[in-house]
C-alpha cells in the first residue's frame, strides 16, 4: 500500500519484476529440461542437440509475474536425408518424433505436444515450452507452425531490437512493458503478448521516468493505431489475428485506460493521491496497490 502516487508505482513495478529468486528457479528448471534434452538427442544420432536459449518474454526480459511457462528454443541439427526424406516438408512429424524421444528419456511424467512445442508439465506450474528448432543457413530457424509446415523465426532479432529501442530511449522500456500487459491482463487479455510489446516498443520517441505519462501516452498513441511490423521481418503485421470485433474492443479497452489517466494524472496534479491510485488501480488491475 502506497500513499503517492510515484510509491504505488515503484511498489506495482516490484511486485510485477519476476524477482532472483524466481530467476534462480527458471535457469534450474531449464537445466533439467536441457540435460534430459542431451542426452536424448546426443552425439551419434540422426537428429541431435546442437545449442538451446530461452525465448519468449522470459528471454527479452519482459515477464511479468506470475511466472508459469518457459519458452525454450532448442537447436536440434537433422542430418541432410532424413531432413530432405521425411521432416522437410511435414513439421507435425519432426514434433511429435521430439515428443516420442522426449517422452522416453524425461523422468517428468506429463509431456505433450502443443501447437509449436513440446510441454514439459510440472506439479509446482512451472511448465517447460520445448520449441525444437532446425538452423537454416541464413542464420534464421525454422519452427513447426502447427499445421505441419514451417515457419521462419530469429527470436536473436527480436531481442536485439528490443534491446535497441531501450537503449535509444532515456528511461525503462522493459518496465512500461510489463505495466501494459497488466493492462492488458485485467482487461480480458484481448493482445498478444509480442503484439503488446512491439506496440509498447513502438510508441516513444523519448521516455521519462514517470511511468504514469508514459502509460497515458501508449494508450493515446495505439487508439486505433494497432498494426505494427514484425521487426525482425518474418510475420508482417502482427495485429491480422485480430478481427473486426476484437480490434474494436481493443481500442474501446485503450480509450477507456487513457480516459481514466488523464483523471489519474490531473488528481495526481492537485495532490489527491487517494483518487489517483484509485483510477489506477481500475486501469491496471487489482494487483496495483491500494491507497494506505
Amino acid at each position: 500500500m502506497a500513499t503517492t502516487t510515484a510509491a504505488a508505482f515503484n511498489e506495482f513495478d516490484t511486485k510485477v519484476k519476476p524477482s532472483a529468486v524466481t530467476g534462480t528457479k527458471v535457469y534450474g528448471r531449464r537445466d533439467a529440461v536441457v540435460s534430459v534434452i542431451k542426452e536424448a538427442f546426443s552425439t551419434g544420432n540422426d537428429i541431435r542437440y546442437q545449442s538451446h536459449k530461452i525465448i519468449g518474454s522470459l528471454g527479452r526480459n519482459t515477464a511479468c509475474n506470475p511466472v508459469d511457462d518457459i519458452d525454450l528454443m532448442v537447436h536440434l541439427h537433422v542430418n541432410a536425408e532424413l531432413w530432405n526424406r521425411r521432416y522437410r516438408d511435414n513439421s507435425s512429424e519432426f514434433l511429435y518424433r521430439v515428443r516420442k524421444v522426449l517422452n522416453e528419456a524425461s523422468p517428468v511424467r506429463k509431456i505433450g505436444a502443443r501447437g509449436q512445442a513440446v510441454r514439459f508439465f510440472y506439479a509446482d506450474g512451472l511448465s517447460v515450452d520445448v520449441a525444437p528448432v532446425e538452423k537454416y543457413t541464413s542464420g534464421d530457424y525454422g519452427i513447426p507452425d502447427g499445421a505441419g509446415n514451417w515457419l521462419t523465426t530469429n527470436p536473436n532479432k527480436h531481442e536485439i531490437y528490443l534491446n535497441d529501442r531501450n537503449n535509444s530511449l532515456d528511461g525503462d522500456l522493459r518496465k512500461i512493458i510489463r505495466f501494459a500487459k497488466k493492462w492488458n491482463k485485467a482487461h480480458s487479455s484481448r493482445l498478444s503478448s509480442f503484439h503488446l510489446e512491439m506496440l509498447v516498443a513502438r510508441t516513444y520517441a523519448t521516455l521519462s521516468n514517470n511511468s504514469r505519462t508514459a502509460l497515458r501516452l501508449f494508450f493515446d498513441h495505439n487508439l486505433h493505431n494497432l498494426s505494427v511490423q514484425d521487426p525482425a521481418g518474418f510475420s508482417g503485421d502482427l495485429s491480422t489475428y485480430l478481427g473486426w470485433a476484437s480490434r474494436d474492443a481493443v481500442n474501446e479497452s485503450l480509450k477507456r485506460a487513457r480516459d481514466k489517466a488523464d483523471l489519474a494524472l490531473t488528481a495526481e496534479n492537485r495532490g489527491d493521491h487517494r483518487e489517483a491510485i484509485r483510477l489506477w488501480r481500475i486501469i491496471l488491475g487489482n494487483d496495483f496497490p491500494a491507497y494506505g
